[in-house]
């Protein structure tokens, strides 16, 4: 009996902070090397990318500080749940994170994780920090809006 086709993507996780913290330029999809217990795991919504960052290293690109619990099903086979797991990028996406970030001093965030056709996707955002007058624009500006919304709906009534 066949398997029903999965769904185009389906969320994991995602790292709100991220987008509160740092201004997104441009976005990249990469996929990553993990164990099986990993993927069971990240499956199963046991993943955390709040602290998450990426770290560019010679040709290769490394995401750090992403926390996989332990699969619910698992037996002696377990993985650490926050070791370093390599990115898998296309090599021109790769040297062109790796020339702006050293040359304009932008950083690399995990933005989301979810699932395409089955495999684990990381979407990563090249990023410039906020500063604190920015952030608080943000939350002025999602405040307006929120209020705006609640006002429209009042007066639909």
């Amino acid at each position: 009996m066949a398997r029903p086709a999965p769904a185009a993507e389906e969320l994991i996780s995602d790292n709100r902070k991220a987008r509160h913290d740092y201004h997104i330029l441009e976005t990249f999809e990469a996929g990553m090397v993990l164990e099986g217990t990993e993927v069971k795991a990240i499956r199963e919504g046991r993943v955390n990318l709040r602290d998450t960052y990426v770290r560019l290293e010679g040709a290769e690109a490394w995401v750090l500080g992403m926390h996989v619990g332990a699969y619910s099903h698992a037996g002696y086979a377990t993985h650490d749940p926050v070791r370093k797991r390599k990115l898998l990028l296309h090599r021109d996406e790769l040297n062109k994170l790796l020339g702006k970030t050293t040359e304009k001093g932008l950083t690399v965030v995990p933005l989301r994780m979810y699932l395409k056709k089955g495999r684990v996707k990381l979407a990563i955002g090249l990023a410039k920090g906020k500063n604190t007058i920015d952030k608080r624009e943000t939350i002025r500006r999602r405040e307006l809006d929120r209020e705006a919304r609640a006002a429209v709906k009042e007066r639909q009534r």
